[in-house]
């Protein structure tokens, strides 16, 4: 029988920074969604003239890695208050957001995010869109797996962005 495969889509600022690969996970891409351009690269993104934002594509197996904890991982990834971008990376194209790819996924992220702004782990209000996947533009080949391929700068890059401490002092060992 075929491994059960779905797709998650979320924007948690840079790219590079989200989802990595655990079992259950098949895999996860970096892209572009949520603009109107076909095919952007990632200079048309970064000049915040093509609505789209930095974001990673996760096929994952829901019986082995449900939606419910891709959303929680998610959240510990992400300042969800920050509605100007991420850290030290500014703009539209740094905006975080759920892109849902089915009812159930969209009932699951706002239930989610409900629970989150309730929790108290967060005093300003959870600013993260929930908005319905669209199309998604793989990114150029050199963004893909960054963590893996410059491991260095992957680290440097998240210290220095401010990402790391932020989600140590609200997440913990979780980050």
């Amino acid at each position: 029988m075929a491994e059960k495969r779905e797709l998650a889509t979320f924007a948690g600022g840079c790219f590079w920074c989200m989802v990595k690969q655990q079992p259950g996970i098949i895999k996860v891409e970096s892209g572009y969604t949520g603009g109107r351009t076909e095919k952007p690269t990632y200079e048309e993104v970064c000049s915040n003239t093509t609505g789209h934002r930095e974001a990673v594509q996760i096929t994952f197996n829901p019986d082995v890695f449900p939606y419910e904890k891709l959303l929680e991982l998610y959240w510990q990834q992400i300042d969800p208050t920050d509605n100007g971008g991420q850290f030290a990376d500014r703009g539209e194209s740094y905006r975080t957001a759920i892109f849902y790819h089915h009812d159930e996924q969209r009932r699951l992220a706002e239930e989610s995010k409900k629970k989150l702004e309730e929790s108290g782990i967060f005093k300003d209000q959870i600013a993260t869109d929930i908005l319905e996947a669209g199309p998604f533009y793989p990114a150029e080949e050199h963004h893909q797996d960054y963590h893996k391929k410059h491991p260095e700068r992957y680290k440097r890059y998240r210290v220095g962005s401010g990402r790391e401490g932020f989600l140590h002092e609200h997440w913990g060992h979780k980050a």
